[in-house]
């Protein structure tokens, strides 16, 4: 099951950028987490692994499993049957920056997870999207 939002943000790809990629810093800005911890250390990067805990979720591990800096960045969880793929895109264009969060559900019970918890999940994408957007625009 995928979830997405996208919304356009009136601020430069690199701030945005800047703000989403520091992970740590989401609780600071969006409701949906509660804290967020760095397994490691720098910069995101391919393999960086990341503890997130979110009101109504079970506490995961995320690892990145792709990344193109400045743009992109996607990591996975896993727990038994099922595999949480989240999207972190920001994309320049002439009316501003495009940001789009993804959250796809896979594996045997990856699909009643989703159905389960598919109005958090949603409103999760949504709220960090809207989040995302004012804390950019503010600088």
């Amino acid at each position: 099951m995928r979830f997405d939002h996208s919304i356009t943000v009136q601020a430069p790809q690199e701030r945005v950028w800047q703000v989403y990629s520091d992970v740590e810093r989401w609780p600071e800005w969006t409701p949906t987490m509660d804290s967020v911890e760095r397994l490691d250390a720098g910069r995101i990067h391919i393999g960086a692994k990341t503890r997130i805990r979110q009101p109504k979720l079970p506490v995961a591990v995320w690892e990145v499993t792709d990344l193109k800096e400045g743009e992109y960045f996607e990591w996975v969880s896993k727990a038994p049957g099922i595999k949480t793929i989240g999207g972190h895109r920001v994309v320049g264009t002439p009316d501003g920056t495009v940001v789009t969060a993804t959250i796809i559900h896979e594996g045997p019970i990856g699909w009643l997870f989703g159905k389960l918890y598919a109005r958090l999940t949603k409103s999760y994408v949504e709220t960090e999207a809207v989040k995302l957007k004012e804390v950019s625009e503010q600088a």
